[in-house]
């Protein structure tokens, strides 16, 4: 899933960004990696260019900026903004993303939402945890070097103009999110709700404080192992995960917020609840974790909704008798009873079967012959096992669920198109609406003149901004629109149109994958049915 991060910086060396993209750093201190030579060494991989910078570096240009327009140049004033979309390590096996264009694409996501500024863009193949997730940096002078369109994101007139400087505000950044979804749904990239929260909210102290933490305990491991000492702890963890595991040990067992709280007391944690949100206090600290910082899990929403859960649970258990435990009639039949469930082939492993008979046809020889027999009582087996957990008794039912699964990915494409097409039309009239708003200084100016010969002379001063006012007023008359929305009303509908996207393009995803199953199930049934066992038994018999 493509995440989004902003950090924003006061240091006035705009040099060292550019440094810190194209050099080796130490994960943990931040400080450039040095070789033998004492020298910088430049990373392995990465892609990196600049925009609205001219012929001049990327350093130079920013200071040339700010010397020009008088801005940033206090010592607590925020230089610059770094931002990093992360894309999924799955991107890249699975939908084709290259660093390429994850470039290409950081570098739309610049022009588009940070004109008006000087900015490096940077793509890196992998990011700190070594899991292969290409990562673009777009970092933007805060000061903006021409006058630019009002965008959905920005909130005073200041937000547009020449010598002023960016804000990341919370609605910049729900705006700058659901633009990274609209890029990886439009690009085929995996992705999930950046929008809601999410139910273990990691940030980035936490994050590199368990780094430390498990190299720090990596270390003292390393040197126990030599002198022959066993660990007594190899994985570390955090105050925080600490006392996420010690809250979801004490709900699972809870069925009142009363024997909740109590529980968790008996465990040093005390539960308190100001204005509707929960806090949690560890003997260790004076200041209570409050649930937002520890996840979307931990809030009072989502813990009564568990304890009412297991209160029914518990109550339907106490009406229905419990049943008599089976034992197995021997040690043999319980070592049968396992290994059968270890040899059980997984649901998502069942692939089509190969026609061994087509590819010979081809020209293919013994060697594929042999490999595809294999293959084939593998796919078989599994297909068998598949069949028969999911309930089939029949080939016509398993047709009628791959009709029934076919028609439910047909209506939820088309509830995803219909989404969309309203998506676009929202979009399109907030162009119009920010272009026509943004003509309004324009158009007051107008109504003040005095004369005809005044009013003619100011329309022609202001030529273009009357072009565009009146196109988005031939906009409006067509689509019908007697009265304009307010812009943060019409905002809210495309984030709310956005999040509904998401949920169905993720059900989209799943049962798009569910109907393949089911396909590759019927084909491989399908080619059981005409005589694949005889086949198999002649091969065995010919060898």
């Amino acid at each position: 899933m493509a995440t989004f991060k902003h950090i924003s910086s006061k240091n006035a060396d705009y040099g060292a960004a550019e440094q810190y993209l194209t050099f080796e750093h130490d994960e943990f201190t931040m400080k450039p990696t040095l070789d033998g030579n004492g020298r910088l060494v430049l990373r392995d991989d990465y892609r990196i260019s600049s925009l609205n910078c001219g012929d001049e570096d990327f350093a130079i240009a920013c200071m040339r900026s700010n010397l020009k327009y008088g801005k940033n140049q206090k010592r607590e004033d925020v230089k610059s903004h770094h931002y990093i979309i992360s894309f999924d390590p799955r991107d890249a096996p699975d939908n084709g993303l290259t660093v390429d264009r994850a470039q290409a694409l950081g570098e739309q996501f610049c022009k588009e939402h940070f004109p008006g500024h000087q900015a490096l863009v940077c793509t890196h193949p992998d990011g700190h945890n070594h899991s292969g997730n290409i990562h673009v940096h777009i970092v933007i002078n805060s000061l903006r070097i021409a006058e630019v369109p009002l965008l959905p994101y920005m909130e005073r007139p200041a937000d547009t103009r020449e010598g002023c400087k960016h804000r990341c505000t919370d609605a910049a950044m729900e705006y700058f999110k659901a633009e990274v979804m609209e890029m990886c749904h439009r690009e085929n990239l995996y992705q999930i709700d950046l929008l809601h929260g999410s139910k273990n909210r990691i940030t980035e102290r936490e994050y590199w404080a368990k780094r430390k933490g498990q190299a720090a305990l990596d270390k003292g491991n390393a040197s126990q192992a030599a002198t022959g000492e066993p660990p007594k702890q190899t994985k570390f963890e955090t105050d925080k995960e600490k006392l996420r595991r010690t809250i979801r040990a004490v709900l699972s067992s809870a069925v009142s917020f009363e024997d909740f709280s109590g529980k968790l007391l008996q465990q040093g944690v005390t539960v308190k609840e100001s204005r509707g949100r929960l806090s949690y206090l560890t003997p260790d600290r004076t200041k209570p974790i409050t649930a937002r910082k520890l996840g979307d899990d931990f809030d009072r929403a989502a813990i009564l909704e568990t304890l009412t859960i297991n209160a029914q649970n518990a109550a339907r258990a106490a009406e229905t008798p419990a049943r008599r435990q089976e034992y197995p009639r021997s040690i043999k039949d319980r070592l049968q009873r396992n290994k059968a469930a270890i040899n059980a082939p997984k649901q998502d492993g069942v692939q089509r079967m190969v026609d061994i008979a087509a590819k010979k046809a081809e020209g293919k020889g013994k060697g594929y012959e042999k490999w595809a027999t294999l293959y084939n009582l593998k796919q078989m087996a599994a297909t068998v096992s598949v069949y028969e957990e999911s309930g089939f008794s029949s080939p016509e039912e398993l047709e009628a669920a791959l009709a029934a699964a076919s028609a439910g990915l047909h209506e939820t494409t088309g509830k995803l198109k219909a989404v969309e097409s309203t998506l676009r039309e929202k979009k399109d009239l907030q162009k119009q609406l920010l272009a026509y708003i943004k003509t309004k200084p324009a158009r007051d100016g107008l109504k003040a003149q005095k004369t005809e010969k005044a009013r003619r002379a100011y329309r022609e001063q202001h030529e273009s901004e009357f072009i565009i006012s009146e196109s988005a007023a031939r906009y409006f008359k067509a689509q019908g629109i007697s009265k304009l929305p307010a812009s943060k009303t019409l905002q809210a509908e495309i984030e709310q149109l956005t999040r509904e996207k998401n949920t169905l393009y993720n059900e989209y995803r799943e049962k798009r994958e569910k109907t393949k199953e089911l396909q590759t199930i019927k084909g491989n049934i399908e080619q059981i049915l005409r005589g694949a066992p005889s086949q198999q038994k002649k091969h065995e018999q010919e060898r």
